[in-house]
C-alpha cells in the first residue's frame, strides 16, 4: 500500500481571468469554469482547481490569498482508501467522504487521498546521447514551441515545525525521506520507490508558513526550454531558469504565477529504491542550483534576458571589430 502521487491541488485567486490566461498558457486544459472556479487538467487528468476566495466550503489557506488551499493524493483502489482512511481517521479534521478521505496537517492544510483519475499514458521523449550509449541514431532531438504537463509532480511548503510535519507525513500516509537540509528542510517521497519528492518541506530561519511552489513535470529538458520560453513570449514573468537541482538532478523553470508563488516545469529527476541512503546538505545557492539563468530566457530573440538578440545567418556573420 502505498500513495502514487498528486491527484489534485486546489489553489485560490481573486483575479480568475488572470489565472485562466495564465494555466492555459502553461499548457493545461481548461476541463470545467464557472464564475467562482476554473478546472485543468494535466495529460494524465491531474487536476488543478483554481477558485475565488469566496467560493463556498473552500478550506482555509496558510497565508492570504492566492495560496494553495489543498492537496489531494491519490491510492489506487478502494481498499487502498480505506486503509489510507483507517490511518487518517483522528487527525484534526477527519471526514471521510464517498469518494475521498480527508483530514489536516499539522499546519492547517487541508489534504486527503482518493483512488487516482490519472490516467497511464505513454510519450515519446527525447532520447539522449552520451559517450557510452547512443539510444538516438538518424534522428533529430525534439523541440517545443510550448509545454503541455504530465502531471503536478511536487509542492514545497514553507513550514514553522518542520519535524512534526514531515513526521505526520511519513507516518499517516507512509512518506520516506529522500535527502535533508537539517533542521531546515525534508525531501520526502510518496513511497520507497519513485522519483526523489514529491513534498519538500522547508522551515526558513524567520518562521513562516505558506507556499514554495508547485511543479509541474514535463518529457525532458527540450520541454522545459520551449515551455519557459512560450511563458517569457505571453508576457509572463521567468524568476530562475533554465537550470539544474544538484540534490534532485531535476532540470528547472520557474515562473511567478498568480495563483500564488511560483511554478516550475522540471524533468530528469533522480529515480529512488529503499537502496537509496539519505544524504543531509548545507542550504545554499550552488546547493539549490548547479547552474541557472536568473529572470530565464527570451522567448523572442531566445537569449538570456535584456541580451542582445543575434544578427546574420550564423553568429560567424558578425563583422569583425
Amino acid at each position: 500500500m502505498s500513495i502514487l502521487g498528486i491527484d489534485e491541488i486546489t489553489l485560490s485567486a481573486a483575479d480568475l481571468p488572470t489565472c485562466r490566461r495564465f494555466f492555459v498558457d502553461w499548457g493545461l486544459s481548461l476541463v470545467q469554469e464557472s464564475a467562482q472556479e476554473l478546472v485543468f487538467e494535466s495529460l494524465n487528468g491531474c487536476r488543478v482547481i483554481v477558485a475565488h476566495p469566496e467560493r463556498p466550503n473552500l478550506p482555509p489557506g496558510l497565508e492570504g490569498d492566492p495560496t494553495l488551499r489543498q492537496v489531494i493524493w491519490s491510492t489506487s483502489s478502494q481498499g487502498e482508501l480505506d486503509q489510507w482512511a483507517q490511518r487518517m481517521r483522528g487527525q484534526d479534521g477527519f471526514e471521510r467522504q464517498a469518494a475521498r478521505a480527508i483530514c489536516k496537517d499539522p499546519m492547517g492544510l487541508s489534504m486527503g487521498v482518493q483512488v487516482t483519475r490519472k490516467k497511464a499514458i505513454d510519450l515519446p521523449c527525447a532520447a539522449v546521447n552520451t559517450w557510452s550509449h547512443r539510444p538516438r541514431v538518424n534522428q533529430a532531438s525534439p523541440a517545443y514551441e510550448r509545454a503541455t504537463p504530465v502531471e503536478v509532480g511536487h509542492v514545497v511548503l514553507f513550514t514553522r515545525d518542520l519535524e512534526r510535519t514531515s513526521r505526520f507525513y511519513q507516518e499517516v500516509l507512509g512518506f520516506v525521506v529522500s535527502d535533508r537540509y537539517p533542521g531546515r528542510g525534508h525531501f520526502l517521497r510518496c513511497a520507497a520507490r519513485g522519483g526523489h519528492h514529491d513534498l519538500f518541506l522547508l522551515q526558513p530561519p524567520e518562521p513562516r508558513q505558506g507556499l514554495n511552489h508547485v511543479a509541474f513535470t514535463v518529457r525532458d529538458l527540450h520541454e522545459v526550454i520551449g515551455g519557459g520560453m512560450h511563458m517569457s513570449r505571453q508576457g509572463w514573468q521567468s524568476e530562475l531558469g533554465p537550470g539544474r537541482h544538484p540534490i534532485s538532478s531535476a532540470l528547472f523553470w520557474y515562473v511567478v504565477s498568480p495563483a500564488g508563488a511560483l511554478v516550475e516545469y522540471y524533468t530528469d529527476e533522480d529515480e529512488l529504491t529503499e537502496a537509496w541512503q539519505p544524504r543531509e546538505f548545507t542550504p545554499g545557492p550552488t546547493v539549490f542550483a548547479e547552474w541557472a539563468v536568473k529572470g530565464g530566457i527570451d522567448g523572442n530573440t531566445r537569449r538570456q534576458i535584456d541580451a542582445q538578440a543575434p544578427g546574420g545567418r550564423f553568429m560567424t556573420d558578425k563583422p569583425k571589430p
